[in-house]
């Protein structure tokens, strides 16, 4: 059985950072694509970064609202996955989830993107940035 397991949400004042964590466990974690949703009230769940089974070129992709600002990582030794939030807006402020599909993150040139084409969801942490 899968698991994921978000940590290091928060509330945070705007222009401040926080780092989100996610463990994983029962799967081959290097073998997945590993990736960071958030949803607020009322919005539709939104990719906010990916990061593909191997460290190289062009390995991650990040919402055009957070690039610059968010960072992510992974540790295929330790199993974990991690977000960098710097420069937190209050439109950051969301359930992040941590999510992961069985191979790549890319295919024939598309990134899987939508959050239908993740299979494995943690339970999410919440991020709150105030103004």
């Amino acid at each position: 059985q899968v698991e994921l397991v978000e940590s290091g949400g928060g509330s945070v004042q705007a222009g401040g950072s926080l780092r989100l964590s996610c463990v994983a466990s029962q799967f081959t974690y290097s073998a997945y694509c590993m990736a960071w949703f958030r949803q607020s009230p009322g919005k539709e769940r939104e990719g906010v970064a990916s990061i593909d089974i191997y460290n190289a070129y062009r390995s991650t992709r990040y919402g055009d609202s957070v690039k610059g600002r968010f960072t992510i990582s992974r540790d295929n030794a330790k199993n974990t996955l991690d977000l960098q939030m710097n420069n937190l807006k209050p439109e950051d402020s969301a359930l992040y989830y941590c999510a992961a599909r069985r191979g790549n993150c890319v295919s024939g040139g598309r990134w899987y993107w939508s959050p239908s084409t993740f299979s494995h969801w943690g339970q999410g942490t919440q991020v709150t940035v105030s103004s």
